[in-house]
């Protein structure tokens, strides 16, 4: 039998001059959620393209909420098995 299961993940972007911020949260099925923020600081001579610098703010704070997905995933391992867990990036 295959189970489906769903989550989501919404990101707001706020933009001030160079700086472009990204807030990411992650909402899972079982009410869990993960927040996590990206991000990145236009050099000067870089032209203002929005769109990069959101691409790389969203990337910044994606790879945070990873992170924090595999430290739950552990946690939640190591309380079922009583056994230490080793998850890597």
């Amino acid at each position: 039998m295959e189970t489906i299961v769903r989550c989501n993940v919404e990101m707001e972007f706020r933009e001030a001059g160079p700086l472009t911020q990204a807030a990411a949260v992650l909402r899972m099925q079982d009410g869990t959620e993960l927040k996590a923020h990206g991000v990145t600081n236009r050099h000067p001579d870089d032209p203002g393209q929005q769109r990069v610098g959101e691409e790389v703010a969203a990337a910044r704070a994606l790879h945070d909420l990873a992170a924090q997905l595999l430290e739950k995933a552990g946690v939640d391992i190591e309380e079922l098995t009583h056994t230490a867990a080793h998850l890597s990036h």
